[in-house]
């Protein structure tokens, strides 16, 4: 090979040592890093939030990083909203829950279901305290009053022969 001539890399040479066909190897895989004009890159770093050591990396604990899911995908009030219906007897009292039921939340009214009329009737004397208790505890569950049902006191609000209107009332006159 003449003076200051590059080995060919199409043409496996004898007279290239290892490291010079590893290196041309590399240079066709991995490029030229030497600047060529009309071959230029351009690389710009974009920071993408994943480096080590940057703000925002430290771990976090399990229950900050489930509050945060949490908040991020609107779930806080029916989550709030179901642990008032499954911590009902513990915000009632124990001998309150024997006799009644949280059944549901809607419109910022929490339904019980009562054994009797007279517990309906009990609990209707409690709900101030009750409502006060449940803001207390759970302030996230939008409970704004209590509605007290005695033993199988129908709903008209919904249901498979629920009809819009005033409800029975209608037909008597």
């Amino acid at each position: 090979m003449p003076d200051g001539a590059r080995p060919d890399p199409a043409r496996p040479d004898a007279t290239r040592s290892e490291a010079s066909r590893v290196y041309q190897h590399f240079r066709e895989i991995f490029g030229d890093t030497r600047s060529r004009p009309g071959r230029a890159r351009n690389r710009t770093r974009e920071a993408s939030g994943s480096e080590p050591f940057s703000p925002g990396r430290d771990p976090k604990p399990l229950g900050d990083a489930i509050d945060g899911l949490t908040t991020q995908l609107g779930w806080t009030a029916p989550l709030s909203q179901h642990e008032v219906l499954a911590s009902w007897a513990e915000v009632a009292g124990e001998e309150t829950a024997k006799h009644s039921e949280a059944i549901a939340i809607e419109n910022g009214v929490l339904q019980v279901r009562c054994e009797s009329t007279a517990w309906a009737t009990q609990l209707r004397l409690m709900r101030t305290e009750l409502v006060t208790r449940i803001l207390d505890r759970y302030p996230g569950a939008g409970v704004e009053t209590i509605r007290f049902q005695g033993p199988d006191a129908p709903t008209w609000k919904r249901g498979p022969r629920s009809v819009p209107g005033r409800g029975p009332r209608d037909t008597y006159g």
